[in-house]
């Protein structure tokens, strides 16, 4: 039941990452891509984990924690890029 419950969440991840993509595609505004791009990476974070379960390798949570460090990061130099724009 649990098993079912977790493909149920990847494919929804799965679905929303799609979604996410097409929003920063059609997004208006450099703002609007930009938080969907944070989006899109949360989403793949959470994928991450489910892999890590999945395949049972608890390497790959680290392999999360960097990537959400890295995307914290990325998405404050890109606010602050476009901050000091206006």
């Amino acid at each position: 039941m649990a098993d079912t419950l977790y493909n149920a969440a990847a494919i929804i991840a799965l679905i929303s990452i799609g979604l996410t993509f097409v929003r920063m595609v059609l997004g208006p505004t450099a703002a609007d891509r930009t938080v969907a791009l944070d989006g899109m990476t949360i989403i793949a974070i959470s994928l991450i984990v489910y892999i890590a379960y999945y395949l049972n390798r608890i390497i790959y949570l680290d392999v999360a924690i960097v990537y959400a460090l890295m995307s914290f990061i990325g998405v404050v130099a890109i606010a602050r890029y476009l901050e000091r724009r206006k």
